[in-house]
């Protein structure tokens, strides 16, 4: 078989086989979308949060990117409602025709930007809170007291029970004078 035949069968086997990288991708774009989703009006999320609250620990670029790349169908993702770490948009450069147009849908929403084109994130940043199961408290768990710190604790405690407490010392002790004080310093 001559070396042209061997490249071109090789190169039907590629283009039929499914492109997994591609539809990982999808996924993790649609688990982006999902989280987006969520996001109230009013309230923003920036890519690095989106990027940290993820399973796989993916980049805050691959949340930019699967915020350009967000579907036009039936769920009207709110892409808008993700900025930059600093409280700004990101959007100016991509989108050429309206480059404000991200800021304009979140003033819109009642989203404040200052002089500098930032929101207050501090206000305006939302975090999806986690649903405790049933039995299951959202403050995380107590760590077990050592024994060596425990029996350290209750010896300090019983030193500290035969001290007099410093609102006894102060008013046991004597006051001193302005006068007592230079006389200090001048010797």
């Amino acid at each position: 078989m001559s070396r042209k035949k061997e490249s071109q069968k090789s190169n039907r086997r590629v283009a039929n086989r499914p492109r997994p990288r591609a539809a990982k991708y999808e996924q993790v774009f649609e688990h982006i979308y999902r989280m987006v989703l969520k996001i109230p009006r009013g309230r923003v999320m920036t890519y690095g949060q989106i990027a940290r609250l993820m399973d796989d620990r993916y980049s805050p670029r691959l949340v930019g990117w699967a915020m350009h790349a967000v579907p036009q169908d039936e769920r009207h993702i709110p892409w808008h409602r993700v900025i930059n770490s600093q409280g700004g948009i990101s959007t100016g450069r991509i989108i050429i025709q309206e480059p404000q147009l991200q800021r304009y849908l979140l003033e819109a929403e009642g989203v404040v930007f200052d002089g500098r084109g930032h929101c207050d994130l501090s206000v305006y940043q939302w975090s999806p809170v986690k649903r405790k199961a049933k039995g299951e408290s959202l403050k995380p768990a107590r760590k077990p007291a050592r024994a060596a710190g425990s029996a350290k604790k209750i010896a300090t405690q019983a030193n500290t029970a035969n001290r007099p407490s410093t609102e006894q010392t102060r008013k046991a002790a004597p006051r001193r004078t302005k006068a007592a004080t230079k006389s200090k310093a001048n010797k």
